[in-house]
């Protein structure tokens, strides 16, 4: 059975998007998911992976001078993808319950980067699109060093070349910012990385706050 988010730490969440639109959490998924999360990703060979693009639909494309990492998409009937998704599902639920975002659905992919590779600054959602409203982002390195670089880079929205945060991804760590606000980047990183990068979609109707 799937832990259960606390209340505390939800509210603890919902507060941060409401006060500055992201925050960053080195405990919210559970070491035994983490775990096999990460068995997952280190037994998956590279031919089950993916390039991945940049852009949505028929403007889809691949662009290795802005992304070089390769992507598996999480699907709800495999292991452990369905213990991870389901603490998403509790996420989402009770943000709508406190902020009123009107989160319909989720999706995520591992993201696995080679040495050398990186995903230069952009925006995960154009404003006013209302298609991805919150990013997720998890990450599975155990063992990480400061020298590995890799690091996940927020940038302020008012100010896109002004550095808010800079987040080393270190086994359990979990981000999750607003789509439309913020500009973010990976630096090339010099060791393998991993993580689950996910997105909270709305269906037609207008989020809350």
């Amino acid at each position: 059975m799937v832990s259960q988010l606390s209340e505390a730490m939800l509210d603890v969440i919902a507060d941060a998007l409401v006060d500055k639109g992201y925050i960053f959490l080195s405990d919210l998924v559970p070491h035994n998911i983490s775990q096999v999360l990460l068995e997952k990703i280190q037994s998956t060979q590279a031919h089950e992976l993916k390039a991945a693009s940049i852009g949505r639909g028929a403007e889809q494309q691949l662009n290795p001078d802005i992304r070089r990492d390769r992507i598996q998409w999480l699907e709800e009937h495999n292991e452990p993808d369905a213990q991870y998704l389901e603490l998403m599902t509790q996420l989402k639920n009770g943000l709508n319950r406190r902020l009123f975002m009107g989160l319909f659905d989720y999706e995520s992919h591992y993201a696995v980067y080679q040495p050398g590779a990186f995903y230069k600054k952009h925006v995960d959602a154009l404003k006013g699109s209302q298609n991805r409203i919150l990013t997720t982002v998890f990450f599975l390195n155990p063992d990480w060093k400061a020298a590995d670089c890799g690091e996940l880079i927020i940038y302020d929205e008012a100010d896109i070349d002004i550095e808010i945060e800079r987040i080393a991804p270190k086994m359990g760590h979990f981000v999750i910012f607003l789509s439309e606000r913020f500009p973010h980047e990976v630096t090339k990183t010099l060791a393998q990385r991993n993580s689950i990068a996910g997105w909270f979609r709305v269906s037609n109707s207008v989020h809350g706050f």
